[in-house]
C-alpha cells in the first residue's frame, strides 16, 4: 500500500484520468487496483468507478466507430491484426450478443473486441446500449471487486503483497479455464468436414 500512497501524493487528481486512458485502451487489472486503493480511502470510489467505467464505453465506441467507419481497410498490412480479427469474428459469430459481455476479460481481446461488431450491420443504437451494459457490469466487477478485496486484506496486504498480487489474479487463472473448457466443448459439438 506504501507504494500506491505514494503514487497517490505524487499525482494527486491526475490519477483519475490517467485511469480513464488506461481503460479507453484496455481491460486490465488496474481498476482492481483502483478499487483496492479506494477501499484503504487512497483514492475516491466513485472517482475511480466513473473513470473505469467512461473509459471502457468510451474506448469501444471509438473501435466500433473505426471499423464501421473504416471496414476492412484497417487490417490492410496488419496480420497480427487480421488474425486477431478474424479469431475475435469467430467468437462474436459463435457467442452472438453475449460476446458483447465476454470480450472484456480475456487478455488481449479487449483491444480489438469492438472491432468485428462494428463490421456487422448491427445500428450503433443498438450496440452503444449494450456497450454501457457490458461496461458497467465490467466496472463494478473490478472496481467493487478490489473495493470488497481491499476491505477484507488490506491490513494483510500490506505486509504480504506479494502473496496477495498473485492471490488477485487467481480470477483471471478461473475464467481463462472457464473459456477454454467453453471453446472445447463448443469446438466438439460443431460438425467437422472430413
Amino acid at each position: 500500500m506504501g507504494e500506491l500512497k505514494s503514487l497517490v501524493d505524487a499525482y494527486g487528481i491526475w490519477l483519475y484520468p490517467a485511469l480513464f486512458v488506461y481503460c479507453l485502451i484496455k481491460s486490465g487489472a488496474l481498476p482492481l487496483f483502483a478499487g483496492i486503493g479506494a477501499a484503504n480511502g487512497l483514492v475516491d470510489v466513485c472517482w475511480v468507478a466513473l473513470a473505469t467505467l467512461a473509459g471502457g464505453v468510451v474506448g469501444d465506441e471509438l473501435r466500433f466507430w473505426a471499423a464501421r467507419h473504416f471496414g476492412e481497410r484497417i487490417i490492410v498490412g496488419r496480420p497480427k491484426l487480421g488474425a486477431a480479427l478474424a479469431a475475435a469474428r469467430r467468437l462474436m459469430e459463435r457467442y452472438g450478443m453475449l460476446y458483447l459481455f465476454i470480450y472484456r476479460y480475456p487478455k488481449g481481446m479487449r483491444t480489438i473486441g469492438a472491432l468485428p461488431v462494428g463490421l456487422t450491420d448491427m445500428p450503433w443504437h443498438r450496440f452503444a446500449l449494450l456497450n454501457v451494459a457490458s461496461a458497467g457490469l465490467w466496472a463494478l466487477l473490478m472496481v467493487g471487486g478490489g473495493f470488497f478485496i481491499g476491505e477484507l486484506i488490506g491490513p494483510l496486504a500490506e505486509s504480504s503483497f506479494g502473496f496477495f498480487s498473485v492471490l488477485l489474479l487467481l480470477p483471471v487463472f478461473i475464467g481463462s479455464i472457464l473459456m477454454i473448457i467453453i471453446r472445447r466443448r463448443s469446438d466438439a459439438d460443431s460438425p467437422r468436414l472430413r
